[in-house]
Order: structure tokens, then sequence, then C-alpha cells
């Protein structure tokens, strides 16, 4: 039997467990990148695990290929985010972060993630060169699990404390709990549950328990994902602003005190605000992947900062803030980050520096996000994820790039970009569509932009119905 070809996506290894994610495949992969790693005369990987089904279990079996090799496992006594992975190579000077997760995929799905001694997203580069020494054969003859501890080979370390240690040195977190913002925290069955119940103690926590299989719901922090928190927010007067995170807490999605979802592109908006405003940072870069709204760009040049647009996968902001000084980096999806912090995306960071500039000026969401309008515009996005055969996937991507559409609906196209998917932008720059493939499931992703939420709906329609899905 020939064995199954492993890639890598925009953001580690995905597949369904049982299926293709299974203990000897993750054996294959442990082994490609045990060899890489003594390539670079590494010998310590902090390995974590999120809530999802058997993230013990694969995290063990990670361990035990790494130990043959005779490199050193640092493990948490239970589940973690991946940024206290990230944040943990760094404290620890370890070589390497694994993290056993699928991040924000249902919960049918796992997955492994790289991360750098940095502190963020391996480099595309590194990425490859793992995926290269991935061997056709499992890995035999692994030391157990209890050898290794008694070699000193798997090393546990409490990298949540590690991670609450560095929020209270980056926020001042009793003034959030003293400001009176009332705050409603849904983990989504995630890893964030745990750190965000000692954080924020007198939040109303939604879904903060263990339930590997996320109440059949992917977790993915997304308006249409979170109608619980939100009728939470709309039936409870006292609460302000609501956070949730995704499956592993690095992407994060905000809700304002009406119950209404605030996108990713409005958070990195509020963040390049506080940052370059109200705390004074106005050294750096502002990186964008190519789904972010390009009121993103407007308001860098409006404070004289230079941007740069990548594609899509935080791997590549990650890239440029390990080089050079970034003020804000961001995906549409939820996975943003901020200066002085690693260069890695961070749900629970980032809800708190959005509860904290609340608290520092004393403003709601809603009037933070009116003063925002009022430099650059109000805006709308949304975006369709849209489940169609892979050959038909394939097929729209190649139209769209090799003969690209001249009218959508009522919209005249004024002018395409292809960076990572096709831009099209309609009757000039405020409004326009994308369409982009998902690297890991049969699923073609259509975005748009409009002047409010009734004109994003018509051009999605409009550009679903000229592409026939």
């Amino acid at each position: 039997m020939t064995p199954v070809k492993i890639k890598f996506g925009t953001d580690g290894w995905r597949a369904i467990i049982a299926q293709e994610y299974t203990v000897d495949n993750v054996k294959r992969v442990a082994e490609g990148t045990a060899l890489w790693l003594k390539e670079q005369g590494g010998s310590r990987v902090v390995i974590g695990y999120d809530c999802r089904f058997a993230g013990e279990l694969f995290t063990e079996t990670t361990a035990r290929v790494f130990g043959k090799h005779g490199i050193t496992s640092l493990v948490a006594p239970g589940y973690i985010s991946t940024p206290m992975v990230s944040l943990g190579v760094v404290k620890t000077g370890a070589d390497l972060g694994v993290v056993i997760t699928a991040s924000h995929n249902p919960p049918s799905y796992n997955g492994y993630k790289l991360k750098s001694k940095l502190g963020g997203p391996s480099v595309p580069a590194d990425v490859t060169a793992v995926e290269n020494l991935i061997p056709d054969a499992v890995p035999e003859d692994l030391p157990t699990y209890s050898e290794l501890k008694e070699k000193g080979l798997v090393e546990e370390h409490d990298f949540e404390q590690i991670y609450l240690d560095h929020v209270y040195q980056g926020f001042d977190v009793e003034l959030i709990r003293n400001s009176g913002i009332g705050i409603a925290y849904d983990a989504m069955y995630g890893a964030g549950q745990s750190a965000m119940k000692k954080l924020l103690p007198n939040a109303t926590h939604l879904h903060c328990e263990v339930n590997p299989g996320f109440d059949g719901q992917a977790p993915e922090p997304i308006g249409r994902n979170l109608t619980e928190l939100a009728e939470t927010i709309k039936n409870d007067d006292s609460i302000d602003l609501g956070i949730a995170n995704d499956g592993d807490a690095d992407r994060i999605g905000l809700f304002d005190a009406d119950g209404e979802f605030v996108d990713s592109h409005h958070i990195l908006l509020l963040l390049l605000m506080y940052q370059y405003e109200y705390k004074g940072i106005k050294n750096g870069e502002v990186i964008l992947t190519f789904s972010v709204t390009d009121k993103l760009k407007q308001l860098a040049e409006e404070y004289g900062l230079d941007y740069e647009v990548t594609k899509i996968g935080f791997k590549y902001i990650a890239e440029i803030m390990a080089e050079r000084d970034v003020i804000v980096g961001g995906e549409e999806s939820g996975g943003l980050a901020v200066s002085g912090h690693i260069p890695e995306r961070d749900g629970i960071w980032i809800g708190l520096m959005i509860a904290e500039y609340m608290a520092k000026t004393g403003k709601s969401l809603k009037e933070l996000i009116q003063e925002l309008y009022a430099k650059v515009g109000s805006f709308n996005c949304n975006r369709d994820d849209v489940h169609v055969e892979n050959d038909r996937k394939w097929e729209i991507v190649k139209q769209a790039k090799e003969a690209p559409f001249k009218t959508v609906g009522p919209y005249q196209v004024t002018n395409v970009a292809h960076v990572d998917g096709s831009k099209f932008y309609l009757d000039g720059d405020d409004k326009w569509f994308m369409v982009r493939p998902s690297g890991t499931e049969p699923v073609l992703r259509v975005y748009a932009q409009g002047a409010d939420e009734a004109e994003v709906r018509k051009i999605l329609d409009a550009a679903r119905a000229e592409m026939g899905i």
C-alpha cells in the first residue's frame, strides 16, 4: 500500500483523524521533523496539544520519535494554546515548537504545526525542508514515553503559567478587571479556556470546558459560529465586549455591546490606531495578507507608515516580523499580531489589547469604531465558504486568474489583483470581491467589501452567480 503523501498547508499539516491523521503518519511527520532538527544542530523541542481528540496520544507519539533521536521534548501537564507553545520556545531557549492542533478546522480533524525558535510559525523554506524529509516508512522500535521521562528526554514545564506571567507584564490586567467593562468570553471548547478563567475571573464564560467534538461545530470564531455568545450579550446589558477564540486560541472574534460581530478587518485598524495614537508606537510597518481590507493601507498611509501585502497565511507575516519592526500584522481569518509580543497570532493577547484600549479611553467598542470611520470611511466585509468539488474549485480559480470577469451583476470590474487568489475591484476601490481556494478542504472562499452589510451581500451573491456556485 502506497503511503499517504503528507503536505503542509497554509498553517501546518491537517487531516481527518483515523483516516490520514493516524499514529503511524504522525510518527512519519515527527521523523521528518527530527531529521531536519538534527541537521540544524537542534536538540530541544516544545510540544503542546489543544483540546482535540487524542491530543495527548499524538504528543506522546511525537516525543517518542524525538526521543529515539536523542531530542528532548518539553511538554505541558495538559492542553495549551498555540501561542503558549510559541512563547514557551522563546522562554526556554528551545530550538523548535510543535503543536498538535487543527486550529479552527472541524472536530474530525487534527494537525501538526511547526513553530520557530523566534516564537512564531516556522518560515516556509523550513517547513518545506521538513516536508521533504518525511519518510515513506513508519519509524519503528521507539522508546516508551515513560522510558524517556526516566532518561530526562521528556521534561514537564508549566507553559500556561509562563504565558500568564508574560501577559501580566504586557498589560494592565487590574485596570481591565476594575474598569467596569463587562466581558463575555467564548472559548469554543478550545485551549484558551483555562487561561482566560484566570485572567478574567469575573467575565461570563461560555464553552469553557473540554469537549473534543466542539459540540459538532468547527471552532472558528466567526459570526455565524458564535450565535450563543451574541445572544448572551444582547440579553445582558452589563456586557460591553465579547471575545471568542478558536480551538488553539490563536485567532479572535469580537462583539460589541449590542452583540454585533466585529470582524478582523476592523480589529486590525483598531489595533493600529491604539498602537500609534495612544501607545505612541510610531516606528514600524503594517503587514496585511491579500484578503484584508485596503482600508488598512489607507490608515497606514495617513500615519506615514510603510505597508506590505503578503500571500495568505500567517507564516508570511511572521517571516517579516522576525526581520523587521512591525506595529501590526494580520489576516482576515482572525490571526493578528502586534509589536511588543512574539511574532505570533494570539487571540487572547489581542482580546486583552482591545479591552485595555476601551479601559484606557473610557470609550465603547462602537465609539472606537466610529472614530475609525471618521478617518477611513465606513465599510463592511464578509466571506462565504462554498463547498464545491475539488475539480470545480480549481477550474474556477483558473478562470478567475486567466480570464477575469469584466462585470459582476450590476458592477463594473475596474481593476484586478492576483497575489493569492484573485481580487476584483468594482466601480472604484471601495468595493471588491475576491475568490481563493481553501488549502485544506473542498471549499472555495469568496470574500467581499462594500459600504454596508446589504451591499456586501449583494456583491457576494452577484459574484457567486457569475461563478455558478
